[in-house]
């Protein structure tokens, strides 16, 4: 029976796989362009993990089948070219014999100049008895220079093709392919680029109905709904968590794989399970551009520019994605999203555990039983709260400060996630063994999102405590001025009515630790039969 496979390229007689068959066909047709006047010089790119290798063999295979007498058809990965930092550019020529026995089952001569390696698709050398179409993957594992002089090469070609037997050729990366980060820009028209999408809602289903038919075990239909909705059907992620559920957290033959299952592989995916590709991202997101990706976590109007460095990359490593609304007046605007919920939960948990600092104070005071939060029917979250401004006195009173280092606004004060991360911490610490405790993230398909709902769910973060019976939610705000508190508790208002919840707790970070305005603007009040608590909370 074949299985889902995340991590390299899929094998359709051994994995579950979707054709993609007008992906392969417009791949296809880009290399063969004319067949004869010649094909494109094109790219494809995506981030890790997506399909760039499994299309690249689909289209070889396809090409070896139907052109065979006509093209020389190969594919060279650049991974196994390792070059060390101080290797001139020229380092690359000594790989190219063994790159074309690898990729074309001959080698040609050993190019001591990259004239020579041009020379190697000349029609006046006769080294090659034919057009040659070729893949080379993995472009962007080589050094920059060699990325560079490898496209002034083959740009020089493509305008001289009469005088070359290179008839299609397709780079294959994330960045590099498209020119980002080089001095030279893209290597070919951009527009010739072919972006791998991620699989539609119809596809998962179709990967799940596959295991369903050779495993004769029901997955419901909620389950698979489930993993598009969470991953937006990126390919790697998809794999990965048919994995979970089929083998690792399948409940066995004879039972539904169900939402049950489904709570368990994701819980397991968000705190248990290794993922290398998962694991590579959130250091991506850690180790360049932190401060936008934490500020995308309270900022639902983070204008999305693919001209932007810190934008193309997050965007080209798959952490963002970009919507685009139509605003009041009439007017197109594109913004930042996550990628997908699952990664922006896997991002949330990463940066909350830099934050927060267990050992810093007492999380609550040790003769605390928390009686009055969880007294009545429901939770008393405003009591909750105070618990943590206690403990926000407690880390004062010792001369420390969550808050240093932390990535701030343009009007210098602390970005709203920089709250969310510590008190959904300090909250985990406090009575995660009473209470489950969820970062909530809006699962909505983007496209299908209207301004009036963009604005209150993209980049929304709000905390979900679910403790026995009872239920409530914490929707954490950063403090611009007084004329925005209404809006705020509007906001929150509407978000648990949506849920089918009467109250909502409102906690407001504000750069002040002056008890009286602290008091002041906390409160109750009650907005289209929703109460709402607000909680100001000083920081700064």
């Amino acid at each position: 029976m074949r299985r889902f496979h995340s991590y390299g390229p899929v094998d359709c007689e051994e994995h579950f796989c979707v054709p993609r068959t007008e992906l392969v066909q417009e791949c296809l047709e880009h290399l063969v362009g004319h067949p004869d006047k010649g094909g494109h010089y094109f790219t494809i790119w995506a981030p890790r993990q997506t399909g760039k290798t499994w299309l690249m063999r689909q289209v070889q295979a396809r090409l070896t089948r139907e052109y065979e007498d006509r093209f020389l058809v190969g594919s060279m990965s650049m991974q196994g070219v390792v070059l060390k930092d101080n290797d001139p550019p020229e380092a690359f020529l000594d790989r190219v014999p063994r790159l074309f026995r690898d990729s074309l089952g001959f080698e040609v001569p050993q190019p001591g100049t990259w004239a020579e390696w041009t020379d190697i698709f000349s029609t006046h050398t006769h080294i090659l008895d034919r057009p040659i179409i070729l893949f080379i993957d993995e472009f962007d594992s080589l050094p920059s220079q060699v990325i560079d002089q490898l496209v002034t090469l083959f740009r020089d070609m493509y305008l001289k093709r009469d005088s070359y037997l290179l008839h299609g050729l397709a780079l294959i990366g994330v960045r590099a392919v498209l020119g980002v980060g080089s001095g030279r820009g893209s290597p070919f028209n951009v527009q010739r680029s072919l972006q791998v999408p991620n699989l539609t809602r119809e596809e998962v289903v179709e990967l799940f109905h596959q295991y369903e038919q050779e495993s004769g075990q029901e997955v419901a239909d909620e389950v698979a709904e489930a993993v598009y909705t969470n991953t937006r059907g990126q390919p790697g992620l998809v794999g990965w968590f048919g994995e979970l559920l089929t083998e690792k957290y399948n409940p066995g033959q004879g039972q539904t794989i169900g939402l049950e299952v489904w709570k368990q592989a994701n819980h397991a995916a968000l705190h248990l399970e290794w993922n290398n590709t998962v694991l590579n991202l959130v250091k991506k997101a850690k180790d360049a551009y932190q401060d936008k990706v934490a500020e995308l976590f309270g900022n639902p109007e983070l204008a999305f520019s693919i001209d932007e460095d810190w934008c193309n990359y997050l965007y080209f490593n798959g952490i963002i994605d970009s919507v685009t609304v139509t605003d009041a007046n009439g007017l197109l605007r594109s913004y930042c999203i996550f990628s997908c919920p699952f990664v922006q939960h896997r991002l949330f948990n990463a940066f909350s555990n830099e934050v927060f600092d267990p050992k810093s104070a007492l999380v609550l005071h040790p003769l605390d039983d928390l009686a009055d939060v969880f007294a009545g029917e429901k939770l008393n979250l405003p009591a909750l709260l105070q618990r943590y401004r206690d403990y926000l006195q407690r880390l004062e009173d010792k001369g420390l400060s969550p808050w240093a280092g932390q990535p701030r606004r343009s009007d210098l004060h602390l970005t709203e996630a920089v709250g969310h991360f510590h008190l959904y911490s300090w909250l985990r610490q406090a009575v995660e063994d009473q209470c489950m405790i969820s970062p909530e993230f809006p699962t909505g398909n983007p496209d299908e999102m209207v301004l009036s709902e963009f604005h209150w769910a993209s980049g929304k973060v709000d905390i979900f405590l679910r403790c026995g019976s009872a239920q409530g939610i914490i929707e954490i705000k950063s403090f611009e001025k007084q004329s925005k508190m209404k809006s705020y508790a509007e906001q929150a208002a509407h978000y648990a009515a949506s849920l089918g919840l009467s109250g909502v707790t409102l906690a407001v970070f504000i750069p002040t630790r002056e008890q009286e305005i602290l008091d002041q603007l906390s409160g109750e009040l009650e907005i289209d039969q929703v109460v709402v608590h607000v909680m100001a909370i000083g920081w700064g």
